[in-house]
Protein backbone atom coordinates (compact mmCIF):
# COMPACT_ATOMS: atom_id res chain seq x y z
CA UNK A 1 0.00 0.00 0.00
CA UNK A 2 1.24 3.42 -1.32
CA UNK A 3 1.91 6.30 1.42
CA UNK A 4 -0.57 7.68 -0.17
CA UNK A 5 -3.55 5.62 0.07
CA UNK A 6 -2.33 4.78 3.90
CA UNK A 7 -3.09 8.34 4.37
CA UNK A 8 -6.37 8.05 3.03
CA UNK A 9 -7.22 4.96 4.92
CA UNK A 10 -6.51 6.34 8.05
CA UNK A 11 -8.36 9.81 7.19
CA UNK A 12 -11.36 7.44 6.27
CA UNK A 13 -11.06 5.68 9.50
CA UNK A 14 -11.20 8.88 11.60
CA UNK A 15 -14.06 10.16 9.56
CA UNK A 16 -15.66 7.28 10.24
CA UNK A 17 -15.10 6.84 14.30
CA UNK A 18 -15.77 11.09 14.11
CA UNK A 19 -19.43 10.24 12.86
CA UNK A 20 -19.71 7.75 15.46
CA UNK A 21 -18.47 9.56 18.31
CA UNK A 22 -20.78 13.06 16.77
CA UNK A 23 -23.81 10.14 16.80
CA UNK A 24 -23.31 9.01 20.52
CA UNK A 25 -22.97 12.18 21.82
CA UNK A 26 -25.89 13.62 19.86
CA UNK A 27 -27.60 10.88 21.65
CA UNK A 28 -26.68 11.22 24.66
CA UNK A 29 -27.31 15.11 24.42
CA UNK A 30 -30.60 14.84 23.23
CA UNK A 31 -31.93 11.46 22.70
CA UNK A 32 -31.80 9.01 19.27
CA UNK A 33 -34.42 11.45 17.90
CA UNK A 34 -32.44 14.09 17.30
CA UNK A 35 -29.62 11.99 15.43
CA UNK A 36 -30.33 12.30 11.93
CA UNK A 37 -28.08 12.68 8.83
CA UNK A 38 -28.62 15.87 8.61
CA UNK A 39 -27.84 17.15 12.22
CA UNK A 40 -24.96 14.54 12.19
CA UNK A 41 -23.52 16.21 8.81
CA UNK A 42 -23.31 19.14 10.45
CA UNK A 43 -22.00 18.27 13.24
CA UNK A 44 -19.15 16.97 11.77
CA UNK A 45 -18.63 19.53 9.22
CA UNK A 46 -18.87 16.70 6.17
CA UNK A 47 -21.65 16.99 3.89
CA UNK A 48 -24.28 14.12 4.01
CA UNK A 49 -22.72 12.02 1.16
CA UNK A 50 -20.12 11.63 2.86
CA UNK A 51 -21.79 10.28 5.60
CA UNK A 52 -24.04 7.91 3.59
CA UNK A 53 -20.62 6.99 1.70
CA UNK A 54 -19.73 5.64 5.32
CA UNK A 55 -22.51 4.40 6.65
CA UNK A 56 -26.42 2.99 4.88
CA UNK A 57 -28.36 5.10 7.18
CA UNK A 58 -29.00 5.53 10.62
CA UNK A 59 -29.43 1.97 11.49
CA UNK A 60 -25.64 1.41 10.40
CA UNK A 61 -24.41 4.40 12.64
CA UNK A 62 -26.29 3.18 15.28
CA UNK A 63 -24.67 -0.39 15.03
CA UNK A 64 -21.43 1.18 14.94
CA UNK A 65 -22.24 3.12 18.16
CA UNK A 66 -23.67 -0.14 19.58
CA UNK A 67 -20.62 -2.11 18.64
CA UNK A 68 -18.41 0.09 20.44
CA UNK A 69 -20.71 -0.15 23.71
CA UNK A 70 -19.88 -3.45 23.64
CA UNK A 71 -16.39 -3.30 23.69
CA UNK A 72 -16.72 -0.70 26.14
CA UNK A 73 -19.01 -2.86 28.22
CA UNK A 74 -16.97 -6.15 27.79
CA UNK A 75 -13.78 -3.78 29.30
CA UNK A 76 -15.97 -3.26 32.14
CA UNK A 77 -17.39 -6.71 32.94
CA UNK A 78 -14.00 -8.04 32.37
CA UNK A 79 -12.48 -5.28 35.24
CA UNK A 80 -15.45 -6.03 37.76
CA UNK A 81 -14.93 -9.85 37.22
CA UNK A 82 -11.50 -9.66 37.70
CA UNK A 83 -11.62 -7.82 40.89
CA UNK A 84 -13.91 -10.03 42.75
CA UNK A 85 -11.80 -12.66 44.92
CA UNK A 86 -14.94 -15.41 44.43
CA UNK A 87 -17.08 -17.07 42.15
CA UNK A 88 -20.24 -15.57 44.09
CA UNK A 89 -18.85 -12.19 44.02
CA UNK A 90 -17.69 -12.41 41.04
CA UNK A 91 -21.16 -12.84 39.20
CA UNK A 92 -22.41 -10.25 41.42
CA UNK A 93 -19.61 -8.08 40.52
CA UNK A 94 -20.23 -8.22 36.27
CA UNK A 95 -24.29 -7.94 37.52
CA UNK A 96 -23.76 -4.75 39.30
CA UNK A 97 -21.18 -3.34 36.45
CA UNK A 98 -23.67 -4.18 33.56
CA UNK A 99 -26.63 -2.57 35.34
CA UNK A 100 -24.47 0.23 36.40
CA UNK A 101 -23.15 1.04 32.40
CA UNK A 102 -26.97 0.65 31.71
CA UNK A 103 -27.71 3.60 34.20
CA UNK A 104 -24.90 5.44 33.52
CA UNK A 105 -24.77 5.25 29.45
CA UNK A 106 -28.51 5.15 28.81
CA UNK A 107 -28.26 6.65 25.43
CA UNK A 108 -25.45 4.10 24.48
CA UNK A 109 -27.44 1.18 26.08
CA UNK A 110 -30.41 2.04 23.75
CA UNK A 111 -27.95 1.69 20.77
CA UNK A 112 -26.68 -2.24 22.01
CA UNK A 113 -30.08 -3.34 23.00
CA UNK A 114 -33.50 -1.28 22.47
CA UNK A 115 -32.59 -0.06 18.43
CA UNK A 116 -33.01 -1.96 15.71
CA UNK A 117 -29.61 -2.86 14.31
CA UNK A 118 -28.28 -5.96 12.35
CA UNK A 119 -25.81 -7.22 15.18
CA UNK A 120 -26.85 -10.68 15.81
CA UNK A 121 -26.35 -12.20 18.98
CA UNK A 122 -26.02 -16.40 19.72
CA UNK A 123 -24.67 -16.73 15.75
CA UNK A 124 -22.07 -17.50 14.02
CA UNK A 125 -22.16 -13.30 12.73
CA UNK A 126 -22.22 -12.64 16.48
CA UNK A 127 -18.85 -9.80 16.46
CA UNK A 128 -15.95 -10.19 18.43
CA UNK A 129 -17.16 -7.77 21.41
CA UNK A 130 -20.54 -8.97 21.59
CA UNK A 131 -19.17 -12.29 22.33
CA UNK A 132 -16.69 -11.28 25.26
CA UNK A 133 -19.82 -9.73 26.91
CA UNK A 134 -21.32 -13.18 26.98
CA UNK A 135 -18.50 -14.07 28.06
CA UNK A 136 -17.62 -12.38 31.06
CA UNK A 137 -20.78 -13.64 32.53
CA UNK A 138 -19.93 -17.24 31.66
CA UNK A 139 -16.82 -17.16 32.95
CA UNK A 140 -18.95 -16.92 36.33
CA UNK A 141 -19.79 -19.78 36.44
CA UNK A 142 -18.25 -22.91 37.10
CA UNK A 143 -16.39 -24.65 34.33
CA UNK A 144 -17.20 -28.09 35.23
CA UNK A 145 -21.24 -26.49 34.68
CA UNK A 146 -22.57 -28.00 31.89
CA UNK A 147 -25.65 -25.42 31.77
CA UNK A 148 -23.36 -22.42 32.25
CA UNK A 149 -23.79 -20.54 28.78
CA UNK A 150 -27.79 -20.99 29.75
CA UNK A 151 -27.20 -19.53 33.40
CA UNK A 152 -25.16 -16.83 31.87
CA UNK A 153 -28.07 -16.27 28.98
CA UNK A 154 -30.64 -16.06 31.98
CA UNK A 155 -28.88 -13.89 33.99
CA UNK A 156 -27.91 -11.50 30.87
CA UNK A 157 -31.99 -11.38 30.29
CA UNK A 158 -32.85 -10.79 33.68
CA UNK A 159 -30.27 -8.13 34.29
CA UNK A 160 -31.32 -6.76 30.49
CA UNK A 161 -35.45 -6.22 31.90
CA UNK A 162 -34.07 -4.83 35.08
CA UNK A 163 -32.35 -1.92 32.82
CA UNK A 164 -35.12 -1.66 30.52
CA UNK A 165 -37.82 -1.45 32.91
CA UNK A 166 -35.98 1.02 35.57
CA UNK A 167 -34.89 2.91 32.61
CA UNK A 168 -38.82 3.73 32.08
CA UNK A 169 -39.82 4.26 35.74
CA UNK A 170 -41.97 0.99 35.56
CA UNK A 171 -39.81 -0.76 38.02
CA UNK A 172 -38.63 1.51 41.51
CA UNK A 173 -34.84 1.58 41.50
CA UNK A 174 -34.58 1.55 45.22
CA UNK A 175 -35.06 -2.12 45.53
CA UNK A 176 -32.17 -2.68 42.70
CA UNK A 177 -29.85 -4.77 45.16
CA UNK A 178 -32.64 -7.25 46.21
CA UNK A 179 -33.30 -7.95 42.68
CA UNK A 180 -29.61 -8.20 42.01
CA UNK A 181 -29.65 -10.63 45.38
CA UNK A 182 -32.41 -12.63 43.69
CA UNK A 183 -30.60 -13.14 40.43
CA UNK A 184 -27.43 -14.70 41.86
CA UNK A 185 -29.00 -16.29 44.69
CA UNK A 186 -32.03 -18.31 42.34
CA UNK A 187 -31.39 -18.03 39.00
CA UNK A 188 -28.05 -18.25 39.18
CA UNK A 189 -27.82 -21.12 41.76
CA UNK A 190 -24.79 -19.16 43.62
CA UNK A 191 -25.08 -17.56 46.84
Amino acid sequence: MSAISERRERERAHRHQLIITAARELAEAEGWEAVTTRRLAERVEYSQPVLYSHFDGKDAIVAAVALDGFVELAASLHRARQAAPEPAQALRAVCRAYLEFATERPALYQAMFVLPTDLKFASAETPPPLRACFDEFVACFSPDNERRELFAEVTWSALHGMAVLADSGRIPPGLQEERLDFIVTQIAGTG
